[in-house]
């Protein structure tokens, strides 16, 4: 019997607390809007997936699991929506997973990360201004991305060229495994005369590990003990971009768009 299925593909996370704050609502929000798909779940980390199947006895399909399980119920049109923010190696991982299991399907669609687009990227920091205070001399706004080897990487800057462009200069972003790192980020904050205070932010779409540990934690290696060590009122908002409405829609618009 032939069907259809929407596909949420994300990188993962093993903190069930963000897992249920972050992806969930994006699968909801996706599968509210896309009523005549059944909609599945699979995760692209497959430490991730160890670890929850280990630890939780939670079993999480990766992606040929889930198209090899879809194909064997009969679907036959099934959309792949990845959560993901840039078109990285995470993205890359899933595109080539995906490909032996074309001719198992009439159609089988990806549609794109977060960040692709030009207009993706305005979308995304207007999306995410609805829920920044407004700008204030005295403060900066510091994102932390997971950041890449990936010739992707750059996605960073451009989204904060993005925001510069919106007027709002006090937004800053850096990266906890790429560039810019944190010790550009204090480059640029003691660039900056006036400002006194810092509130972090991971842009990430969930706040798991990085976001609890290398953002927000007490040891002296986190964002937060660096830049607080340099002088600075520091703030942490520990909200995973899938918290946000606005960044949900964006990943509903992409599903749409690829159906």
């Amino acid at each position: 019997m032939a069907g259809q299925a929407v596909l949420v593909v994300s990188f993962g996370t093993s903190h069930l607390d963000t897992l249920e704050k972050t992806i969930q609502p994006i699968e909801w929000d996706i599968a509210g809007r896309m009523t005549g798909r059944v909609q599945r779940r699979a995760f692209t980390s497959g430490m991730i997936l160890r670890k929850l199947e280990r630890r939780d006895g939670l079993h999480i399909d990766d992606v040929p699991q889930a198209l090899s399980r879809l194909a064997a119920e009969g679907f036959d049109d099934v959309v792949l929506q990845p959560t993901h923010i840039m078109n990285g190696d995470e993205y890359d991982k899933l595109a080539a997973q995906t490909e032996p299991f074309r001719e198992k399907f009439v159609r089988l669609a990806i549609g794109r990360p977060l960040l692709t687009t030009v207009q993706d990227y305005k979308v995304t920091a207007q999306a995410l201004l609805q829920v920044l205070p407004t700008r204030e001399k005295d403060t900066a706004l510091v994102f932390m991305g997971h950041g890449t080897e990936h010739f992707a990487n750059p996605a960073y800057c451009q989204l904060e060229y993005v925001f510069h462009d919106l007027g709002r200069t006090d937004v800053l972003i850096g990266t906890v495994e790429g560039y810019p790192g944190v010790e550009e980020v204090l480059h640029r904050l003691d660039e900056r005369p006036g400002v006194k205070k810092v509130v972090l932010y991971p842009l990430m779409v969930v706040a798991g590990d990085h976001a609890k540990n290398d953002l927000a934690g007490d040891e002296p290696y986190s964002w937060k003990s660096r830049i607080a060590a340099r002088g600075y009122d520091v703030k942490c908002v520990l909200s995973g971009l899938g918290e946000y409405p606005g960044i949900r829609e964006v990943f509903v618009r992409h599903a749409e768009e690829a159906e």
